[in-house]
């Protein structure tokens, strides 16, 4: 089962044309199609910008050039 959302125009004579991504096979499938009437197009496109996840970066680096994550060392063995 896959969900895939999606901005639709329906037209005057109440038709839809979905363009599906190209890993769905061809073949007969069940849709479900549910109308939200309360969300705009504005809405939406805040709500894609807010799918993104940004941070600054952050020097990550060893503690010192001899210091090493060999078992041995960590567990003293």
């Amino acid at each position: 089962m896959k969900t895939i959302e999606t901005v639709v125009n329906v037209t005057p004579n109440r038709q839809i044309t979905v363009q599906l991504p190209p890993d769905i096979p061809a073949g007969e499938y069940q849709v479900v199609i549910v109308l939200n009437e309360s969300v705009k197009s504005e809405e939406l496109v805040v709500k894609n910008q807010a799918k993104g996840f940004k941070c600054s970066d952050y020097p990550v680096g060893l503690v010192a050039d001899n210091f090493t994550f060999r078992r041995e060392d960590l567990y003293n063995r």
